[in-house]
C-alpha cells in the first residue's frame, strides 16, 4: 500500500493553518500537553489513517495507527491515537478528521461494490477509473486500493485504450488498422477498445482488441454480447458507466470480468469522532 508524500500533506496542512491557529495562538493554551482519538462513528473501510497520523508527526505530536487503512471496522473502533502540544493537536485536527472521513467514503463505497459483485462472482474485479475529483486522485486511488478494487487508469500514461474519438482521425478502416498500429508501437501492453454497441464490440474482438469495454451497456445488453463473443474468445470484457452499489450484481451476473466504475468519488463521506483532552 502506497503512502502520500510529506509534500502533499505540508500543502493540506498550510491550506488549512496558513499562519497558525488564531483561537488557540489567543487563548495562550499552544504549549499545553494534550491527547487526541479519532473513533468511527459508523461501519466503514477505512482509508488514509497513515496520513492522518502523519500530519500529527508533521506539527511535532506524536501518533499512531490503530486501524490501517483498508480495515472494515464498526461503530467506536479507534482509527489513531495521538499526543503532542495542543497548539499541534489542533492543527491537525480537522486535517486529518477530514481526510480520513472523505477517504473513508471512497473506500467504503469501492468495498460495497466489491462486495455487492463477488457476491455473484467471486472472480470479477472492480475498477475505478481516473475520474477523481480534479487535485485528488493520489488519494483517491490509495482509497480504492484500500479497499480492494483497482485502478483502471492512473492516468493516459500507463494503458493503451482506444476510443471512438481517437477513431475519428483514422480514416474508413480506423479500427483494424489501429489495433494494428497499437500492437506494433505498444507490443507490451493490452489494447482496450471502447464500445458503445454490441455490433461495435464484434467488429473490435475480430480486429483483435484483448479488452472490449462496454459503455454504458445495460446489464442484459453486457450478458447478450459476452454470449455472442462466444466461450472460445481469448479477450476480456469491461462493462463501463453507471455502475454503483445498486447495480453492480446484476453486471457481475453478465460474464463481463471487470466492472469499471467512478462511483465511489462521489461517496459521502463517512463520520469519525474527535476527542481531544488534557494529558
Amino acid at each position: 500500500m502506497f503512502m502520500i508524500d510529506d509534500t502533499a500533506l505540508m500543502a493540506l496542512i498550510r491550506e488549512d493553518v496558513p499562519a497558525g491557529d488564531l483561537t488557540t495562538r489567543s487563548l495562550g493554551i499552544g504549549a499545553e500537553a494534550g491527547e487526541i482519538t479519532m473513533r468511527a462513528r459508523g461501519e466503514m473501510t477505512v482509508a488514509c489513517s497513515e496520513e492522518a497520523v502523519r500530519i500529527f508527526q508533521l506539527l511535532g505530536a506524536e501518533a499512531w495507527i490503530a486501524c490501517p487503512s483498508g480495515k472494515r471496522v464498526d461503530e467506536g473502533e479507534m482509527l489513531l491515537f495521538g499526543r503532542g502540544q495542543a497548539e499541534a493537536l489542533h492543527a491537525g485536527w480537522k486535517v486529518a478528521q477530514t481526510l480520513m472521513e472523505w477517504a473513508s467514503g471512497v473506500a467504503s463505497c469501492a468495498s460495497d461494490i466489491l462486495t455487492a459483485a463477488q457476491a455473484l462472482n467471486p472472480a470479477i474485479s472492480v475498477a475505478c477509473t481516473r475520474k477523481s475529483v480534479p487535485g485528488t486522485r493520489a488519494l483517491s486511488l490509495k482509497a480504492i486500493t484500500a479497499a480492494g478494487a483497482t485502478i483502471h487508469r492512473a492516468g493516459l500514461s500507463d494503458t493503451v485504450l482506444l476510443f471512438a474519438e481517437h477513431r475519428v482521425f483514422g480514416g474508413e478502416n480506423a479500427l483494424a488498422t489501429q489495433i494494428a498500429r497499437l500492437r506494433q508501437t505498444c507490443p507490451e501492453r493490452r489494447v482496450v477498445v471502447e464500445v458503445a454497441n454490441r455490433d461495435d464490440a464484434l467488429a473490435a474482438a475480430q480486429a483483435g482488441a484483448d479488452v472490449l469495454q462496454l459503455e454504458k451497456f445495460p446489464p442484459a445488453e453486457v450478458a447478450a454480447t459476452v454470449a455472442a463473443l462466444g466461450p472460445d474468445w481469448p479477450g476480456k470484457v469491461a462493462a463501463a458507466g453507471g455502475i454503483n452499489t445498486k447495480n453492480a450484481a446484476d453486471y457481475a451476473a453478465t460474464g463481463a470480468h471487470v466492472l469499471v466504475t467512478s462511483a465511489p468519488y462521489t461517496a459521502p463521506p463517512r463520520d469519525v469522532k474527535v476527542h481531544i483532552g488534557m494529558a
